[in-house]
């Protein structure tokens, strides 16, 4: 498994693995992946990833700005999403470990993660690479008309902003 950067040619198959992700009903509270363009605008250009296996695109990981204030500049909320086909081998942990390179090359200092409670290996993924649990955000959101929590993750950067 090769980790690269993503480009505007892997898209068709971030946006496969990505819906994937939302048909599980666990993932996000997306019901349907973006345009590549609309995605593109509203992720950091620098921090996103693919992973490539056999030539073909297995997993991906990206950054969202929290909030488009200065003083926020260097917190950024991940995404991490692994094909259907490559789960459990380590895809999710090694994207986001590389991630996690590449948001502090980026001065990031501080990332975050909201996940399901029901989605027990991303909390452990992330658990495992440095995050802590925040606290439990109780009905933050509806997903077909049934109220759900998650989970916050943060992950204080060791190298940046200190």
């Amino acid at each position: 498994m090769e980790i690269i950067k993503m480009t505007s040619e892997h898209w068709p198959h971030v946006k496969a693995i990505y819906e994937n992700g939302i048909a599980t009903g666990q993932a996000t509270f997306q019901t349907s992946s973006p345009e590549w363009e609309e995605w593109d605008s509203a992720h950091v250009k620098a921090c996103r990833l693919v992973a490539i296996e056999n030539d073909r695109v297995i997993g991906w990981a990206a950054l969202t700005a929290v909030s488009g204030r200065c003083v926020y500049a260097g917190v950024g909320e991940v995404s991490v999403y692994v094909d259907e086909s490559a789960r459990g081998k380590g895809v999710g942990k090694a994207l986001l470990k590389e991630l996690i390179q590449e948001s502090e090359d980026h001065n990031f200092w501080t990332l975050q993660a909201g996940i399901f409670p029901e989605n027990i290996a991303s909390i452990k993924i992330h658990e495992s690479t440095g995050f802590r649990i925040i606290g439990t955000r109780e009905k933050i959101g509806q997903m077909n008309g049934v109220w759900r929590d998650t989970i916050l993750l943060e992950r204080r950067s060791m190298a940046v902003g200190i």
